[in-house]
């Protein structure tokens, strides 16, 4: 097996390991028997049974050393697993990188925001709208869009990373109501968009810092959870404007990399709206002291866009 292969293999079978620990034996009409249970969920022989393959193939598979389930197999974990939507796409999707079927998604090494892109940023205001990376990464924002994130624009731009923002910028942790809905969402998107490239450079030093910075991200993390966010409806507790409940869309950028445009909007006439558009004033911004030992950012926050950035995140 190429070195190659064995990572794929390997990513597949954290998966797999992560998901067997989140179903109880109950969950799925097994006795839970007599006394402490070692494993947390399913034990290895009982997912295989419930998947019809044999104990040692299945302990092949999470031990990336069998590379190659048949989609039927693939389907019969599944099910066995209880996986539903995004979780169970995302098992297939690491089946076939692990078969070698398809090739591993190229992460985008140039962080540049299109000017087309960054003419779409201005034209939606008043309506907050930023553009991030397939991890997070914050690469451009109009006014408002920079104005719903307080203290985000004080660390340096390579560290203007939403997931890193919310677990550990102090604004960050307060922001959103409640704060451990979105954080869950949160990594459970980024491991939707990290699983077919794991040892990405800038998603290992991301997730390496948070793991070591933030229990509670690496309590998520190791749960395996994904979710493909496409838009939904987020509650703010804003330092300045105060509180509103915002819906936002997301848009892929097509020939990107995985860039995404944000774009939030509030039902009209509505206090949320008008709370929204004082987003639009330059006194929507917070006095904030730098957080995480970054220094102050120097551009002016009436700037029309934040400027693009290029360096790796981490």
């Amino acid at each position: 097996m190429t070195a190659a292969a064995d990572a794929r293999g390997t990513e597949l079978g954290r998966y797999l390991k992560a998901r067997r620990a989140q179903v109880r034996p109950e969950d799925v009409g097994l006795p839970t028997g007599a006394g402490v249970r070692r494993t947390p969920g399913l034990r290895r022989e009982e997912l295989a049974a419930l998947a019809g393959v044999s104990v040692d193939y299945y302990i092949r598979l999470e031990r990336g050393r069998e590379t190659n389930p048949s989609p039927a197999v693939v389907d019969a974990l599944g099910r066995a697993l209880r996986l539903r939507g995004d979780a169970y796409e995302r098992l297939h999707e690491l089946a076939e990188l692990a078969s070698g079927r398809v090739s591993e998604l190229s992460a985008c090494s140039d962080n540049t925001v299109r000017d087309s892109v960054l003419r779409m940023l201005e034209s939606v205001r008043p309506l907050p709208a930023y553009v991030v990376s397939r991890y997070n990464r914050v690469l451009a924002a109009n006014p408002p869009g920079r104005r719903l994130l307080p203290g985000l624009w004080d660390w340096p731009e390579e560290r203007r990373n939403l997931t890193r923002y919310l677990f550990l910028h102090p604004v960050g942790r307060t922001l959103y109501e409640p704060w451990a809905e979105n954080v869950a969402l949160s990594v459970a998107h980024l491991r939707a968009v990290a699983g077919a490239d794991p040892d990405d450079p800038e998603l290992t030093a991301l997730v390496g810092e948070l793991v070591l910075k933030s229990p509670e991200f690496a309590r998520l993390w190791e749960r395996y959870d994904v979710c493909e966010r496409g838009g939904g409806q987020k509650t703010f507790r804003h330092p300045v404007v105060g509180p509103m409940t915002l819906t936002y869309e997301v848009m892929r950028l097509a020939r990107t990399g995985g860039q995404r445009m944000v774009v939030y909007q509030a039902v009209p006439g509505t206090p949320d709206e008008e709370a929204m558009f004082r987003l639009e004033s330059p006194d929507a911004r917070p006095e904030s002291a730098p957080s995480d030992g970054a220094e102050p950012a120097t551009e002016p926050c009436h700037a029309d866009v934040a400027p693009p950035a290029h360096a790796a995140a981490g």
